[in-house]
């Protein structure tokens, strides 16, 4: 019989089901630790009944088919949830890879005519291929976003404005400074200015690794940011090398405080704000007005 393979795939739809299934929980790359037994059968038989459902002798030979777009969709959303889920690119293509081994044992099984069989396989092995591929793509695509929503969040984790006494607030800077989180930055900043009536904000460099040009004039967008607000910029954590560098650089910080610690910048800001630190008996600081 001429182009049967999709025939037999509905025939044989539960043996080949369970051959799957057999060869996805003896897999060395099962991973029950991200996805449980019974999840990894319904996400399976989702992919298997779609994919059975709308395969005909015409798209098996055609795998551009539109026909096959609910198949894609899919094999789309399935990549997307696996790369949420933690799995690597390769657990993902092994899963529809495994799905075109156990197609094949069937046709197999079934059509005892070589050069019948030989046919057959090879639309199958393109069909199946092309699908792997899309898989892979889309699981790309998936990293991607969740990578970017990390990078996103660890970008505002890492940029806490601290409000260190009334009208003085810190932002302690750790990591590179690109564009991106300069703007992150910024906008933390402003809205804790108008939100708490500071006046003065500190920015703590000690955390950032080096200093270059770049890295410099993103600071001081962020000063002329401050100071259009209406509150003085402090910039504390100036290490000696990243003193040298600054010089080398030939960048210009005049008109701008800079400390060489939090604790002078503090200090700075204690008597900007008339408050005063004594030391008294029991070794502690006290602020007074």
């Amino acid at each position: 019989m001429a182009n049967a393979a999709s025939t037999i795939f509905k025939k044989k739809k539960n043996i080949l089901f369970e051959l799957w299934m057999k060869n996805q929980l003896q897999s060395e790359t099962l991973r029950e630790d991200l996805m449980s037994n019974e999840d990894l059968r319904e996400q399976s038989k989702e992919f298997l009944d779609v994919l059975v459902e709308n395969l005909t002798d015409e798209n098996l030979s055609d795998s551009s088919a539109s026909f096959l777009d609910p198949v894609i969709e899919i094999v789309s959303g399935l990549a997307i949830r696996r790369a949420r889920q933690g799995f690597s690119p390769r657990e993902t293509g092994l899963f529809v890879i495994g799905l075109k081994e156990a197609l094949i044992t069937i046709l197999s099984e079934e059509i005892k005519d070589g050069r019948k069989l030989f046919e057959e396989t090879v639309k199958l092995n393109r069909l199946m291929d092309n699908l792997s591929i899309i898989s892979f793509e889309t699981f790309i695509k998936g990293r991607e976003e969740v990578i970017l929503r990390q990078t996103d969040e660890i970008t505002e984790i890492s940029t806490p404005v601290i409000s260190v006494w009334e009208g003085i607030l810190a932002l302690p800077i750790i990591g590179i400074l690109d564009s991106q989180r300069t703007q992150v930055v910024m906008e933390n900043l402003l809205q804790q200015i108008v939100a708490t009536n500071s006046s003065i904000a500190i920015l703590d460099i000690s955390g950032v690794p080096a200093v270059d040009s770049l890295v410099a004039q993103h600071l001081l967008k962020t000063i002329r940011a401050t100071r259009l607000m209406g509150a003085e910029c402090i910039i504390s954590g100036i290490r000696p090398e990243i003193a040298q560098t600054i010089v080398h650089l030939g960048i210009d910080l005049s008109g701008i405080v800079t400390k060489a610690s939090m604790a002078s910048a503090l200090s700075y800001a204690f008597s900007k704000t008339n408050l005063t630190v004594k030391r008294i008996n029991t070794d502690t600081a006290k602020i007074s007005v």
